[in-house]
């Protein structure tokens, strides 16, 4: 176990950060940081001494929030937004098909399962439709459930 950051140093969170109920004054799964967020490290610590757990304080949020090592990269290394996170509906522009055959009908919503950030062709999502689909989505393809484009 070894920590990769320092006290001081700008780190970028990798996954939405929801409250877990240790966090006072907001329901227990609310939003506290959205992934992508820079924050600068306040301290280092362990938890169950085999974690290490960092402080890090998101000025622009005004909060902060104690992060797995697993969830940060440093504010400098590559990153790579993308138009929706893990848990949010989506509708998909076109008809998606699977070996030629209509699988997903245009305008049907579905939820983001995974988002896929490092792959070459761009950003893209595993998406649940329903009748228990999952499928692989550029984000070219899919809008806000608001969205539509006729």
């Amino acid at each position: 176990m070894e920590q990769r950051f320092d006290f001081g140093v700008a780190v970028r969170l990798t996954r939405n950060v929801r409250n877990d109920g240790t966090f006072p004054g907001l329901e227990v799964g609310n939003l506290l940081i959205k992934r992508g967020s820079v924050g600068y490290v306040m301290n280092v610590g362990t938890f169950l001494q085999d974690q290490i757990i960092y402080t890090v304080n998101f000025l622009d949020q005004g909060r902060v929030v104690g992060c797995r090592d697993e969830e940060l990269i440093g504010a400098d290394e590559p990153w790579m937004e993308s138009r929706f996170e893990t848990r949010e509906k989506v509708r998909s522009r076109l008809a998606l098909s699977i070996r030629g055959e209509v699988a997903v009908p245009a305008g049907s919503v579905g939820e983001v399962f995974k988002v896929l950030r490092d792959l070459e062709t761009g950003v893209q999502y595993h998406v649940h439709f329903p009748g228990g689909k999952l499928l692989l989505v550029p984000e070219t393809l899919l809008d806000s459930p608001e969205e539509s484009h006729a």
